[in-house]
Formats: structure tokens, C-alpha cells, sequence
């Protein structure tokens, strides 16, 4: 593994995650939510109340952001390098990872970490250890 250091962006990455830890603190002090984007949007889809509202606008903010970040510089370039019936597989799957897991990444791993929440670092080694594991899998054993 190596790193390309031309495409290498530590200032914009660091931005990011500040700006991550800084949403999810202030959901987390002034709302009393978890930026947890599975539970966010499950609950946008269950619920179509007053109280839900800030569900929607925050996956709208998701959405606009990156948005927002092309007015200041170009989005990163993407490559999806599987077909469709893969992405919609690995779509499920994560689906279901996070409903067996009551949470996903975000959940666990920036604001259950973040509380110190033992639940939240064993989801969250356990989300790690799967990811490396497929990866493993699918690059060194089912492509080859």
C-alpha cells in the first residue's frame, strides 16, 4: 500500500473531520440527537412529523454540502469499479449490518467513540474488521 502523494489532501481531510466532530457535538448539545445517519434517515422515513423536520433538513444539508464544496474547489474523482447488482448488494448489506448493529459508522464510530461508549468501540472494531476482511476477500480471493 502506498500513498499518492500528488492527490494526498491532509488540510481539506482535517477540515472535514473538524467540521464532522463540530456538527455532531452541537446536534448532540443544542437537539440532544446522535448524528447517526442510518437512525436519521430511518427515522425521516418513519416519520413524516414536526418533530422529524430536522431529520429532513439534516440529509438535506448532507446532500448540499458537497455542493457547496465545488463552489471552492473540484470534487474528488469517483470510481466505482463494480457493477450494479454488486453496489445494490453491498447496499443491502450495509443496510442490514446497520440494523442488526443499532447504529451505523457515524453512529458508533465520531459520536458513540466520542461518549466513550463501550458498545460504540466494539461496533465499531467490529465494522473495521469486516471491512478488511471483504476487502481481503473480494480483491485477493474472489477476483483472482
Amino acid at each position: 500500500m502506498s500513498i499518492a502523494w500528488n492527490v494526498f489532501t491532509p488540510w481539506s481531510a482535517l477540515l472535514g473531520g473538524a467540521m464532522i466532530g463540530t456538527a455532531a457535538a452541537m446536534l448532540m448539545l443544542l437537539n440532544g440527537k446522535i448524528a447517526g445517519i442510518s437512525g436519521i434517515l430511518g427515522g425521516a422515513l418513519t416519520s413524516f412529523t414536526n418533530a422529524g423536520a430536522w431529520r429532513f433538513t439534516f440529509l438535506i444539508g448532507l446532500i448540499a454540502a458537497p455542493m457547496v464544496y465545488r463552489l471552492f474547489a473540484p470534487l474528488p474523482l469517483l470510481q466505482i469499479d463494480v457493477g450494479v447488482g454488486r453496489l445494490l448488494l453491498a447496499g443491502l448489506m450495509v443496510g442490514l449490518g446497520t440494523r442488526y448493529g443499532a447504529g451505523c459508522t457515524s453512529g458508533h464510530g465520531v459520536c458513540g467513540l466520542s461518549r466513550l461508549s463501550l458498545r460504540s468501540l466494539v461496533a465499531t472494531i467490529t465494522f473495521m474488521v469486516t471491512g478488511f476482511a471483504t476487502v481481503f476477500v473480494v480483491r485477493h480471493l474472489l477476483i483472482n
